[in-house]
């Protein structure tokens, strides 16, 4: 006959399969909760008798249902959110079809399992806390399935789970330190349909206008030594080479191309940067920068690129020399073709200017300090709420409206650069950055987005311009939000945004706080791969050889394992009255002398034996007895304090050991 599943066990497995679900809940549909509400009160009625089990018939329809639901829902069976998804829908069904304590322990391990695949989604402070209390009701529950009926204690099982997670953080801690580094499972990349907050693959107006209403979080950079001026931070993301008279695109074809030749100038700048999730593989990088980071390259366009999707924060470091030049011998035939190309037609007024400009100005230096001179003199306006364009975007932007973002101004710069034959191309990324004093780090938020413009000059290579500092220098030099104080735009969807009360000192301090917070978790935990692992080997022990560190290693694992022995071995906490506290101690003493206290035994039938066995004791034996009968039977006449001194008095009198002339009648249990 099988052994059923005591009835406070599982109501254990309810609350921690309710505690493990609630992180995925967010992303998932409402008809779940209530699925696992229906599971659970069928359980319960399984359990008091008044439901059966699902049939077989029943069984097999459920598992059809929901791989059905998971298609219907996530459109298709293969990808990380349909596995996930499936593997919760099993995991709540489960319930119906626990019969024995061995049943509950395969959903109790399924928990665990799940547990662990809420990192893929997020690897933040407050789910590692909670993920932290969800092993807390998972091993709880497991100790409950051991306990006996007759023992099931609630709160001793949640503290028997207590006790044995501190005991195992220790060695946590050591297997995190110096167990060779392997890739996290949230390192696992996600759909390509799940693409997050970011810059997009093509510029068309609007897009970063949208961005720069975001206050989400696109990266946090650390530097060696002093972080550069604000002003002249512009991290480079993607290059835009293709025009179609609406959109500028970028040009496939560089991603298998080499890195272009580029002389450096000056000294190099080290920086570190933590990338957050995009769902793109582009990074953020200053001018003429390089990164050692195996999980990195450089293309032809002066632009780094994760060799998979950030599907998790990644970091890598990188150096730039922010005077270097970018292909300063020239362009071939066809990189000139390309950076030349426009449309047959469309914005007339703009060509014209252009073969004006042209016209006006021999070199493509003088042309294009013209050309940035217009865009300071003339009423144009830095806005994030621009007029809408027509057919002839440039045209209108340029002559009629005058209006608008970065965006704006570099496609207009580019286009007008290209009709006068000057090889040009639109870069977009961010610009600047927040300071946070803390950690001494820079934060670039969606807000922070910006375009410019690079044009190829003789001798000198690609040469950046940004017209958008010609028109609001503040955008540049003070960030977004000075630039909009007077238009009031900055964070205007977004009201509930800390950054946006940046000017409230209490609660900029505390915003500053907590990214640090998170700023090194993600430094110090998320990221600790096997650089930063051997790099703390030659700190701490002079050396990165692994035998030296395996013997070290073992070496810990031993003293862990003698502290394990010595709180199993210890005597346990005495509990209880006074008296049952002195009892216990008399019973602990005498067990190795074979007179421990039996099962069901009285004490004065416990007086007798002992007496029999140490007849030299007889006078103290008899004064610690009488003294906790009084205590424990006849209303308390005896105090605690004097059964303390008899019970002093006797165990000063007992034999340490058991002595050939010991006589033990009985055998104590």
């Amino acid at each position: 006959m099988r052994a059923l599943i005591p009835r406070n066990s599982l109501a254990w497995l309810l609350i921690a399969q309710l505690v493990v679900l609630v992180p995925h809940l967010p992303r998932l549909p409402w008809w779940l909760a209530g699925l696992w509400l229906g599971c659970a009160l069928w359980r319960v009625q399984i359990q008091r008798m008044r439901w059966g089990y699902p049939g077989r018939l029943l069984r097999v329809g459920g598992l059809l249902l929901t791989g059905l639901a998971v298609f219907f829902t996530q459109g298709t069976l293969i990808g990380l959110d349909a596995t996930v998804m499936l593997l919760l829908l099993l995991f709540m069904l489960k319930l119906l079809e626990m019969r024995s304590p061995r049943d509950a322990l395969v959903v109790i391990y399924l928990g665990f399992f799940i547990v662990a695949t809420a990192f893929l989604f997020d690897q933040g402070i407050p789910l590692a806390l909670y993920q932290c209390f969800s092993a807390l009701v998972l091993v709880a529950a497991l100790v409950g399935l051991q306990q006996s009926p007759a023992r099931n204690d609630p709160l001793a099982a949640l503290r028997h789970a207590g006790g044995m997670l501190l005991q195992a953080l220790p060695l946590m801690l050591l297997l995190f330190l110096f167990f060779p580094r392997l890739a996290p499972l949230w390192s696992v990349n996600l759909p390509s349909n799940s693409a997050r907050t970011g810059l997009s693959e093509s510029m068309a107006p609007a897009d970063i206008a949208n961005l720069a209403q975001s206050p989400e979080l696109a990266f946090r950079v650390q530097f060696d030594g002093q972080t550069p001026p604000a002003a002249t931070l512009y991290w480079r993301a993607l290059t835009m080479s293709r025009f179609d008279g609406r959109a500028w695109s970028q040009d496939r074809s560089l991603e298998r191309r080499a890195a272009p030749p580029t002389v450096a100038e000056g000294g190099p700048l080290h920086y570190q940067v933590i990338a957050q999730p995009s769902g793109r593989s582009w990074l953020y990088s200053l001018r003429g920068s390089s990164s050692d980071t195996p999980q990195v390259t450089r293309l032809a366009d002066d632009t780094l690129r994760a060799r998979m999707p950030l599907g998790s924060t990644f970091a890598y470091e990188a150096s730039s020399y922010s005077a270097a030049r970018l292909q300063p011998d020239g362009l071939s035939a066809r990189e000139r073709q390309r950076e030349l190309q426009l449309p047959a037609s469309g914005d007339p007024r703009a060509r014209a200017w252009a073969q004006q400009l042209r016209a006006e100005h021999a070199s493509d230096a003088g042309l294009i300090q013209a050309l940035l001179q217009q865009f300071a003199e003339q009423p144009f306006h830095y806005t994030l709420k621009p007029p809408a364009l027509g057919q002839h975007a440039n045209d209108e932007f340029l002559f009629d409206t005058r209006r608008g973002f970065c965006e704006h101004y570099a496609g207009a710069m580019a286009f007008v650069l290209r009709a006068a034959g000057i090889p040009a191309r639109v870069v977009t990324g961010y610009q600047g950055g927040e300071l946070n004093p803390r950690g001494g780090y820079l934060l670039v938020h969606q807000f922070d987005a910006h375009a410019w413009v690079e044009a190829w000059l003789p001798n000198s290579g690609w040469t950046a311009f940004d017209p958008t500092f010609q028109v609001a220098p503040t955008r540049i030099e003070r960030g977004l939000e000075e630039a909009m104080r007077e238009e009031g735009s900055f964070l205007a969807e977004s009201p509930l945004s800390s950054a946006r009360y940046r000017g409230v000192s209490w609660l900029n301090s505390l915003r500053l706080g907590w990214d640090d917070l998170n700023y090194q978790w993600q430094l110090r935990v998320l990221n600790f791969r096997s650089e930063e692992q051997l790099a703390l080997f030659r700190r701490w022990l002079g050396t990165a050889d692994w035998q030296r560190v395996g013997a070290v290693v073992l070496v810990l694992v031993f003293s862990l394992m003698l502290v394990q022995a010595f709180i199993w071995l210890r005597p346990r906490r005495l509990t209880g009255t006074p008296a049952q506290r002195a009892w216990q101690r008399l019973d602990r003493r005498l067990r190795p002398l074979g007179l421990g206290a039996k099962t069901g035994e009285g004490p004065r039938d416990w007086q007798q034996r002992i007496s029999r066995a140490l007849p030299s004791q007889q006078a103290e034996i008899a004064a610690f007895f009488d003294c906790f009968v009084a205590q424990q039977y006849a209303g308390g006449e005896a105090d605690a304090a004097m059964l303390r001194q008899r019970l002093k008095t006797l165990l000063r009198r007992l034999p340490r050991r058991r002595t050939p002339g010991l006589s033990v009648p009985g055998k104590a249990l």
